[in-house]
């Protein structure tokens, strides 16, 4: 067995049968460790760069490509939005109403249903980009009537501690924003993205449904 494949099997077992996604994040990894990680299991792939992505998933095994879902989740600047829709199956970082209308634009020009993530910045941190709590209930009524984008759920970026209490607090308190959400504008927004290399087995434990792994599968 491969490192990655032992690392892989490793998150499988901490999980106890997480029914969720593990989401490899490749950004610095080649095309050999993420055809590894595939033969091991995995099945969805997140990266940050759209031309570096678009490049390296062009070189892997036609099956492998075909067969995985690709999500996106840097920081997105609109002039990049074009490469990004239809290439990738989720955007999990869309953090303002203008990048959300340039999506719902270049998904229209493309003929699809571009699926998003909204970002929360759920601490408050002045150096991580999205929504806060207020600024979401102002901007998902006028989100959710873009066309050709589907809001699927939430995504945050927890800090970089190592108080769990405090991480269960963070990763609770967007779970229940989006119920809240839900409630209020009659949605039903499935997927919840968070949780890391360092904090996703707090992340699991509080509903996370998308858990995006790099350091833990491919170090």
């Amino acid at each position: 067995m491969s490192m990655i494949a032992d690392n892989i099997k490793n998150i499988r077992d901490e999980l106890n049968g997480y029914q969720g996604r593990i989401i490899a994040v490749s950004k610095y990894v080649d095309a050999q460790d993420m055809v590894q990680a595939y033969e091991a299991g995995i099945r969805d792939f997140a990266e940050s760069k759209a031309q570096d992505a678009l490049v390296k998933i062009e070189s892997l095994p036609k099956d492998m490509e075909k067969d995985c879902t690709w999500h996106f989740i840097g920081h997105l600047q609109t002039n990049k939005v074009k490469k990004v829709v239809g290439n990738f199956e989720y955007i999990h970082s869309v953090d303002s109403l203008k990048l959300a209308e340039t999506i719902s634009v270049f998904a229209k020009e493309k003929g699809l249903t571009q699926k998003i993530l909204l970002q929360v910045n759920i601490a408050d941190e002045e150096t991580k980009f999205g929504f806060s709590s207020k600024e979401l209930f102002e901007a998902l009524p006028k989100i959710i009537k873009l066309e050709n984008i589907q809001v699927e759920g939430l995504m945050t970026m927890a800090p970089y501690t190592g108080d769990d209490a405090y991480l269960a607090s963070l990763f609770h308190q967007v779970k229940e924003l989006k119920e809240k959400l839900e409630c209020n504008f009659g949605l039903s927004l499935k997927e919840l993205s968070m949780g890391m290399s360092n904090d996703y087995v707090i992340a699991a434990k509080e509903g996370s449904t998308m858990l995006r792994v790099g350091t833990k599968i491919f170090k």
